[in-house]
């Protein structure tokens, strides 16, 4: 994966972060800073990543903007509110990074809060994985992998650990090298001319925090044999005191080494940098040395971001053999001596120190091996860990739901209430989409929609007659009036909000729909003025659609041209247009389908069941009996491939990828629209059969919005009375724009019509009336 990808995936990690000095804060933000620049995330100012961060400290620490929210570590309710922040927000995926030490509560257990309230996927890198774990130790990480889509280990020792130990399958673990700085291989004494004062002299570094466990008592113990044969020789302790040692104990353990240096007359040979440096000055430090020295003093020593940053830098390395080591210093890569070993840590590093051949070739071994550890890439394997946790999370809750689903009882649909309707309706039209249920100007308009907004005004006066719809009626006619481009034909689609159009021309499935808007009004005008409108913009639109070669676009005009005709069925170039595009699908079906392919396309995309319903409608009105069977065939397999087949629920095809021939369908995201347009269809099916599994599929499309899906969440709001846009791997899409809140509203409509018992043809009322 090279460069930005097109569509970023929304990360937010959890962890301590820059500038709060600790191993996962340095880890998290190299992590932040490498995948922001594969997907773009830091220039954006709603960004793809965001952080997270644990404060140690009451009053936080001086972040950078990509730091959105703070939890204070010891206040369990701030773990609750994160959860509640991280659900509502853009988040895609929820990246944790684990230590038992950053979270509040016994043995870390407050993240077990966040983690309980959380609805999306998690990606959990785990930074210590004990062998021999206390009885809270061990109930907080099974917990953690348990709630977590997958978690990351940096060594294969952690993947045994893992299943051995804490009982987690190995599907559900990835092994991701511990990131590393990306640098040339060149000798040492290329960087020293940076550190005038070490020019000539060779150079051993220890880098990272200081701590007891860190073991450097014993290499100040080994240097003082090492000085004896090589008196030139420097050893520089680079870090500060680890600030929880600090706060415990004070300066107390830099003050035990510094005494045991002038103890061992070593004051030329050791240098303490007493700071905690960015990542530029340590990887000069780390270019500049000649052997790095990791004398850890603990077998369970399952990561070591300074061990791993030797690696990648090529370092000769002497080390102590923790898990870690082992791992990266095996196949002759570094060299390992016994725990506590000063002497054998003081022969190994003489005899590096005296043949440059053997420790060159540490050092080729080291890079060569740490070039699958620089940031880049291993920012590129967290990307994908992520894709792949989208996928797994959508699949994992839907094989859940199985199980758990709830039974939706049959019962009178809700009431038709249109307040979120209006409230995304202003003079002009209504607006596409909103942030969460607040209209979003920035998008403005789109004849798409104020088309469908006339399709549910419509069914709202067939079904009630409640004169408060006509002046939304009017309003969406005038907006498709406007949106005409009289001397080009066509029908402009997108507007800004300040009502400018953005294009000359718009696609032809838009300009489809309006005719089939406009159809459906002449067919069901509340008034003379009405049909005298809806009739002439239909007549100046339809010219265009003779020439048009998008099946979606003939499947709209055809619905329309029927509708249409039922109220002046000697319309000659109706007839004619409409006739000729309904060939045209029906064609198109004939020639594609295949015995396991019953679709008139190489790819199911979006609005499907449009097409399917414009066959069985048209060839009604044709009495076209080998149409109506097609369309038949093909909505039959539409809905099978839509159907899970577990308990029936509908599964909808999603647009990260749609149902390729030959190929497995998508499942996300998954949008309202395709559910209108599923009941449309089988109610035409319904009419040309009178069968009542027809019924029975609109029953279950409708219980798509109220929950029975492939998440088993509703999507539709009692409290607003939008739906919210639809289903993704990671939850449900909390925004209710236009185009989803439409779908609910004419699949709503079309319940109710059922439960009058007196279904009505989809497009058609009585003119009778009209001409009363």
């Amino acid at each position: 994966m090279q460069g930005k990808i097109s569509k970023p995936i929304h990360v937010s990690f959890v962890g301590s972060y820059t500038p709060r000095q600790c191993g996962i804060a340095t880890f998290t933000t190299d992590l932040v800073t490498s995948l922001s620049d594969i997907i773009g995330g830091v220039s954006n100012p709603e960004r793809a990543v965001q952080v997270i961060a644990l404060n140690d400290v009451n009053n936080g620490y001086d972040y950078g903007p990509e730091v959105r929210f703070e939890i204070l570590q010891q206040e369990k309710l701030d773990y609750k509110e994160a959860a509640a922040y991280l659900n509502v927000s853009p988040t895609e995926v929820v990246c944790i990074q684990h230590e038992f030490g950053i979270f509040g509560g016994e043995d870390g257990s407050y993240i077990l809060t966040l983690l309980g309230n959380l609805k999306k996927p998690v990606v959990t890198t785990l930074h210590t994985v004990l062998r021999q774990p206390s009885d809270g130790q061990s109930r907080v990480l099974k917990e953690i992998c348990s709630r977590s889509t997958f978690v990351v280990v940096q060594a294969l020792k952690a993947v045994e650990l893992l299943r051995e130990v804490y009982g987690v399958p190995e599907e559900k673990i990835i092994f991701i090298h511990h990131g590393a700085p990306d640098v040339p291989f060149l000798p040492a004494s290329h960087f020293k001319k940076e550190f005038p004062e070490l020019d000539g002299r060779r150079v051993l570094l220890t880098f990272g925090l200081l701590s007891p466990n860190k073991g450097i008592e014993v290499a100040i113990e080994a240097l003082a044999k090492v000085v004896k044969e090589f008196p030139d020789v420097v050893y520089i302790l680079l870090g500060a005191t680890h600030p929880h040692i600090k706060r415990s104990q004070g300066e107390g353990y830099r003050e035990s080494l510094e005494r045991l240096v002038k103890e061992r007359g070593l004051t030329r040979n050791v240098i303490f940098y007493d700071k905690f440096v960015s990542l530029e000055e340590l990887t000069k430090f780390l270019l500049m040395t000649d052997i790095y020295v990791s004398p850890y003093l603990s077998k369970e020593q399952i990561v070591s971001g300074t061990l791993a940053y030797a690696v990648a830098c090529g370092k000769a390395i002497v080390s102590t053999p923790y898990w870690y080591a082992e791992e990266m210093l095996a196949d002759g890569r570094g060299v390992l001596v016994p725990f506590r070993d000063s002497s054998a840590l003081a022969e190994q590093l003489c005899s590096l120190l005296a043949d440059e051949n053997k420790l060159e070739e540490l050092r080729k071994r080291a890079y060569r091996f740490g070039r699958q550890m620089v940031w880049r890439r291993v920012a590129t394997r967290y990307l994908q860990a992520f894709e792949q946790a989208l996928q797994e999370y959508g699949r994992v809750k839907a094989r859940k739901m199985v199980h758990q689903r709830a039974i939706i009882p049959r019962f009178s649909p809700p009431e038709v209430r249109l307040d979120h309707l209006k409230a995304m309706t202003d003079e002009t039209g209504m607006l596409q989409h909103c942030r969460f249920t607040i209209p979003d100007y920035n998008h403005g308009y789109c004849t798409d929609d104020n088309a469908r907004a006339v399709l549910v005004a419509i069914r709202n006066w067939r079904l009630f007659h409640d004169e408060r719809i006509l002046s939304l009626l009017r309003t969406y006619l005038a907006f498709l009036n406007h949106a005409f481009n009289q001397s080009r034909g066509r029908f402009r689609n997108f507007m800004s909000y300040s009502r400018e159009w953005l294009e000359e021309v718009g696609s032809e499935d838009c300009h489809g729909r309006a005719l089939w808007a406009l159809g459906t009004a002449v067919a069901n005008a509340p008034d003379e003025k009405v049909l005298a409108f809806a009739t002439r913009l239909f007549d100046r639109a339809l010219p265009a659609a003779a020439s048009f070669i998008s099946p979606r676009a003939w499947a709209y005009t055809v619905l329309g041209c029927i509708a249409y005709l039922r109220c002046f069925s000697g319309a000659r170039e109706v007839r004619r247009i409409g006739e000729r595009l309904a060939q045209n699908l029906a064609q198109l079906f004939a020639q594609n389908c295949s015995e396991d392919w019953l679709w008139g396309e190489d790819i199911v995309t979006y609005d499907n069941a449009r097409l399917p319903q414009a066959l069985i409608s048209a060839g009604r009105w044709l009495h076209n009996e080998d149409m109506i069977e097609l369309g038949l065939r093909s909505l039959e397999w539409l809905v099978k491939i839509q159907t899970d087949p577990y308990d029936g629920h509908l599964s909808l095809i999603g647009n990260q990828g749609w149902y390729k021939r030959g190929s497995e369908k998508a499942q996300f995201d998954q949008q309202p629209i395709e559910v209108a347009a599923l009941v449309d269809a089988c109610y035409e099916a319904y009419l040309a059969t009178q069968q009542n599994r027809w019924l029975e599929q609109i029953h279950i499309g409708f219980n798509w919005f109220l929950g029975e899906n492939d998440i088993n969440e509703p999507l539709y709001d009692f409290t607003t009375t939008g739906c919210r846009d639809g289903i993704l791997s990671s939850g449900v899409n909390q925004n209710q724009g236009a185009e989803s809140t439409l779908s609910w509203l004419l699949v709503l409509h079309r319940m109710h019509e059922l439960a009058q018992a007196k279904p009505k043809h989809p497009d058609h009322s009585s003119m009778a009336e009209i001409r009363k």
